[in-house]
Parts: structure tokens; C-alpha cells; sequence
């Protein structure tokens, strides 16, 4: 399976990004996904999850409100739309699918290889 993801980038402060992850090499709808994060100097954390059809998410509290996933099974595709950055969203982030929705980072056994977001103030 392989997990590539793109939309990273330098974003000014406020600023509203959106990240794709394209899956391939699994059945995407047997799959739930989930965005993370890793900061410098700090633990990977969950961003977002989202079941495999879709109906069911869950959001860290850092990003509630701030930060909505999505995906397209037609496209193996999952996206996270974010708004309102401010620099501590300064991360690495990283998609990554599991055969089951779960909120423990280390269930997750694909991973993509991270896409860098810097918020600059």
C-alpha cells in the first residue's frame, strides 16, 4: 500500500490549506484514515479521523472547528480542509489508514510520508 500525500507548504497566518492523501495498493473502502501530526521535539499526534464511509469523524481538540476531514472513495482519496492556521499548527503531516477506526496513533499501520505545513506569523 502506499500513502502520498500534497497541499503542504509555507502559509501565512490565517491562512485555509487543504491536504490530499492518495491511497493505492489497498481497498480504500475497507480502510479508515486518519491525518496526524508531528511537531519538532514532539510526539506524533491525531489531527482527524474518519471512518471508511465517511459518516462518522473525530477531531482533536487542538483543530476543532478549525480543520474538517473528508474523503472520496471514487478517488482514494482523503482530504483535510484547514482554516484559520496560526504557527503552532507548525508540523509534518502525515496520513495514515487502518482496517479500523481507531484513535490510538499506533493502530495505524500504512503511512504516507508526511507533507511539511509552516504557518509563518
Amino acid at each position: 500500500a502506499q500513502l502520498v500525500e500534497s497541499g503542504g507548504g509555507l502559509v501565512q497566518a490565517g491562512g485555509s490549506p487543504r491536504l490530499s492523501c492518495a491511497a493505492s495498493g489497498l481497498t480504500f473502502t475497507s480502510y479508515a484514515m486518519g491525518w496526524f501530526r508531528q511537531a519538532p521535539g514532539t510526539e506524533r499526534e491525531v489531527v482527524a479521523l474518519i471512518n471508511w464511509s465517511g459518516d462518522r469523524t473525530y477531531y482533536a481538540d487542538s483543530v476543532k472547528a478549525r480543520v474538517t476531514i473528508s474523503r472520496n472513495n471514487a478517488k482514494n482519496t482523503v482530504y483535510l480542509q484547514m482554516n484559520s492556521l496560526k504557527p503552532e499548527d507548525t508540523a509534518v503531516y502525515y496520513c495514515a489508514a487502518n482496517r479500523r477506526y481507531s484513535v490510538i496513533i499506533y493502530d495505524y499501520n500504512y503511512w504516507g510520508q508526511g507533507t511539511q505545513v509552516t504557518v509563518s506569523s
